[in-house]
């Protein structure tokens, strides 16, 4: 898949957020239909980290980061560092959200901490 996706803007609760035009992706799905079938959430933080580093995130890296939080937590992980081709995230397994996001140039040279588990997809 080609199709990029971004986050411009954090995603805001359903009770505050207001009908809005979204585009759809080439199977029909818009972002926000992609997220609520993967059950991951991603906190302000990554959001954040994403938008100012402006992190490409397509749907299928979506699905293999859902897929190693699936894999860490049948392993009793609590949280994970998941690696997706050049990006790494670090993901709160217990509570399924992804807490912070880094591309290539800022994961040369880093040390993770206070994490039980890494995942390589």
């Amino acid at each position: 898949m080609t199709d990029k996706i971004y986050f411009p803007r954090p995603i805001l609760p359903a009770a505050r957020r207001t009908v809005e035009k979204t585009e759809k992706t080439p199977k029909g799905e818009t972002f926000q239909e992609i997220l609520a079938q993967q059950s991951l959430k991603f906190s302000r933080h990554a959001q954040e980290r994403i938008a100012r580093r402006k992190i490409p995130l397509n749907s299928g890296q979506l699905q293999r980061i859902n897929t190693a939080v699936e894999k860490a937590a049948a392993k009793g992980a609590n949280d994970s560092l998941v690696l997706v081709d050049n990006l790494a995230f670090i993901v709160s397994i217990k509570n399924r959200t992804v807490v912070t996001a880094m591309d290539e140039q800022s994961v040369r040279g880093n040390v993770f901490t206070k994490i039980d588990s890494a995942v390589i997809t």
